[in-house]
């Protein structure tokens, strides 16, 4: 709407373009602290009455479209007197404006590309109207409100759901629901922030329950043409279809993770598949894995790590398949990820090398939040984190923990800590496992301490030897290091007596000496049953 033409076809008092323009720029003075001559002043507010007397008769009669018109001049008008002569009421005016401009559907926060959301869209350039394009302050004042008349409060409904029009086309959205401190967002290209992620207002988080972590299914309003024009903008969600396969009202009732009961794992993730396999072999023989484990597995750089993960995923996929897998990949290589993608059954949440430390942490406090969702569900989760230690490592870089008078300040561990101690076995369904790697002997501080703290709190522990690594003997299981705790509870009573026999006959032994018989008995077997009966007789045999 062009406040000029208005002037022009409403005016009573034979106004000129120039006088008003000669307006204009004493108004921008006065906006930036100049004082305005007071002769300007008077004559503004001098016109100011005469407008008003003539909006106070327009109310009185049927309103046509020309006096609405004027209506919104006379708004203006008064607006910049109110300015020119120092009104104080300028500035809750602009905190209004800026107000509904924070609800338009598509003003909502941007993101830049390292993943942080700008202040809402049109408060920081002074946009009364929120779209960033920097209209004059008057007509976005005015078609503020003519738009709130319209669709309600910027195209939000008094209950704060945003309105759709019978004409407005609808696109369907999914992701995962990633909570922020002043809005949310439903990550639409992985974990990580991207250019076509969907707005969330906390209104509607709150109003239907939603979670971080949440699988959101629903729709979003197709842009008209000239929208989301100028800096980037975000879609709003505008309906919701499912959150977790769930109808909303069904995900509004769910329990809380935090409520639910943690006990010792009383079943277990069988890891053998073959016999030719001899990672999950070895597992599950000297440190079976429970559900609901919070376990690690250690050793120096070059021991097989990450080799000894992809083993217990692919047993995991092919043992369980009713269970979900998470393989979370942190700080590392884009060559090793596509081999993981390419070889893993389950899910792979991975951020490369080149990220930022808060691309490594959000990944992963995502990933873990999803997971616990799943659990709410009352589903078996198993998160595989390689590594814990590039991950306290991210934590460090971001909270800035440092080393004073030779000490290392521990505070940077405990968000590690908090992502690790989410793993438990539920009460009556549902379990989360999280296992693991941790990398010694790299010489520096912080890995140690970060080992130490970790295991510290662990359940399973599997131990990998440098020595047996240099040997090439693979998995390079420290046999008498690694244990699960509260293993009886895992372990029929004959199973139990067998293993505890090889540990008894292995004792004093050098790991590598302890894995080459291990190793030897089960090349000659073809499963664990047939290992453990043949390593019994051998073990009662050299006990005579």
């Amino acid at each position: 709407m062009d406040l000029d033409n208005n002037d022009a076809a409403t005016s009573a008092e034979s106004e000129t373009s120039a006088p008003r323009k000669r307006v204009s720029r004493r108004v921008s003075s006065a906006t930036l602290g100049e004082k305005a001559p007071e002769k300007a002043a008077d004559t503004i507010t001098d016109r100011a009455p005469s407008k008003a007397t003539a909006r106070k008769s327009q109310k009185e009669t049927a309103p046509t479209s020309e006096a609405k018109q004027q209506d919104l001049a006379t708004d203006n008008t008064a607006e910049a007197s109110n300015t020119a002569s120092g009104d104080a009421t300028e500035r809750p005016r602009r905190r209004r404006a800026s107000g509904s401009a924070k609800t338009e559907s598509t003003d909502a926060p941007s993101e830049s590309n390292d993943g942080s959301q700008d202040s809402e869209s049109g408060d920081d350039n002074g946009d009364d109207n929120g779209d960033g394009g920097g209209y004059n302050r008057g007509r976005g004042r005015g078609r503020g409100r003519d738009r709130d008349r319209r669709r309600g409060r910027g195209g939000y409904s008094e209950d704060g759901e945003p309105e759709v029009a019978d004409d407005d086309v609808l696109i369907p959205i999914g992701g995962i629901l990633d909570v922020l401190d002043n809005y949310a967002f439903v990550r639409t290209q992985g974990y990580l922030p991207g250019s076509t992620d969907v707005y969330v207002s906390l209104g509607q988080v709150k109003k239907y329950n939603l979670r971080k972590g949440d699988a959101v299914i629903g729709a979003i309003r197709q842009p008209r043409d000239g929208e989301h024009q100028g800096r980037q903008k975000y879609n709003a969600l505008v309906s919701i279809d499912s959150v977790n396969g769930q109808t909303v009202d069904e995900a509004a009732s769910r329990v809380e993770f935090s409520a639910l009961s943690a006990v010792y794992p009383t079943e277990r993730y069988r890891m053998e598949t073959t016999s030719a396999e001899l990672t999950g072999r070895m597992v599950d023989v000297f440190a079976p894995v429970g559900k609901g484990q919070r376990g690690v597995v250690v050793g120096k750089a070059g021991t097989g790590k990450s080799g000894v993960m992809s083993a217990l995923a692919q047993a995991v996929s092919l043992n369980a398949p009713d269970a979900h897998v998470m393989v979370v990949l942190i700080d590392e290589q884009p060559e090793a990820i596509t081999e993981i993608q390419r070889e893993a059954k389950g899910e792979v949440i991975a951020s490369t090398f080149d990220r930022s430390s808060d691309d490594h942490t959000t990944i992963a406090e995502l990933a873990i939040e999803r997971a616990k969702r799943l659990v709410e569900l009352g589903h078996d989760v198993v998160v595989l984190f390689d590594s814990l230690t590039r991950l306290a490592r991210a934590y460090q870089q971001s909270i800035g923990g440092t080393s004073r008078g030779g000490s290392v300040d521990t505070a940077w561990v405990h968000p590690t800590k908090k992502l690790f101690g989410a793993a438990r076995n539920v009460e009556g369904g549902g379990s989360l496992t999280i296992l693991g790697t941790l990398v010694t002997a790299t010489g520096l501080a912080v890995d140690d301490v970060v080992a130490s703290e970790i295991s510290g709190t662990a359940t399973w522990e599997l131990h990998l030897d440098g020595a047996c690594a240099n040997s090439r003997m693979f998995p390079a299981i420290d046999i008498q290091a690694s244990q699960t705790r509260r293993d009886d509870l895992l372990l029929a009573a004959s199973e139990a007596t067998a293993i505890a026999g090889i540990r008894k006959a292995v004792a004093g032994s050098e790991p590598t000496a302890a894995l080459q018989i291990a190793l030897d008995g089960m090349k000659k077997s073809s499963s664990n049953v047939e290992f453990l009966v043949a390593m019994g007789k051998h073990s009662s045999g050299s006990a005579n």
